[in-house]
C-alpha cells in the first residue's frame, strides 16, 4: 500500500503543521488586550485589518492558522496544495517582518532583537517553498507517468485481445 505523501514530506508538514496549528487553538481564547495588540501590530503593515472588531480579527486569525496547521498535517491534502497555502502565509508573516519599523537593524535585513520572533519564519517559508517545488515539479508529474504507463499496458492488453477475437 502506499502512503498519500512521501516520507520525505512528513518531516516538513509535521514540523509546520504543528506549529501552526498550536498558535491557531491558542490564540482562540485571546481576552480583548491581546486581541487589539496582535490587530495594532498587523494593522501597521495590512491597514484594513482595522476594519475588523479585534476580537473578530483575532478569531479570523486563530481559524485561519488552525486550518492551515490541520491542512498541512492532513495527508489527504495534495503536497503542491499545503505547500501553496504554507507559502502565501508565510509571505504574510514576512511582510510584517520587512514592513514594520523597529524589526530590522537599520540599512540590512538581519534582525533586531524585536523583530527576531517574526524573521525566524523565514523557515516556513522555506518548507512551504519546497512543498510546492515538490509536489508541482517532483510528485504529481511521477504519478502522472505511472498513471500513463497503466494507461499504455491496459490499451496493449484490450489492442491483443481485439486481434484474438478477429
Amino acid at each position: 500500500m502506499r502512503l498519500p505523501m512521501s516520507l520525505s514530506e512528513i518531516g516538513p508538514r509535521v514540523s509546520a503543521g504543528a506549529f501552526i496549528l498550536n498558535s491557531g487553538l491558542g490564540k482562540r481564547a485571546a481576552d480583548e488586550q491581546t486581541a487589539e495588540s496582535l490587530q495594532n501590530f498587523a494593522a501597521g503593515t495590512y491597514p484594513f485589518v482595522k476594519k475588523l472588531p479585534p476580537q473578530q480579527f483575532v478569531k479570523l486569525l486563530a481559524y485561519t492558522e488552525i486550518g492551515i496547521g490541520a491542512a498541512l498535517l492532513a495527508p489527504i491534502v495534495p503536497t503542491a496544495v499545503a505547500g501553496a497555502i504554507l507559502t502565501v502565509f508565510s509571505g504574510g508573516l514576512l511582510g510584517l517582518y520587512l514592513n514594520t519599523p523597529g524589526m530590522r537593524k537599520p540599512g540590512s535585513l538581519a534582525p533586531t532583537p524585536e523583530g527576531l520572533a517574526l524573521a525566524k519564519d523565514v523557515w516556513l517559508l522555506g518548507i512551504g517553498v519546497g512543498l510546492l517545488t515538490y509536489g508541482t515539479v517532483e510528485r504529481e508529474p511521477r504519478q502522472v507517468r505511472r498513471a500513463a504507463k497503466t494507461l499504455a499496458r491496459a490499451n496493449k492488453r484490450a489492442v491483443r485481445a481485439a486481434r484474438r477475437r478477429s
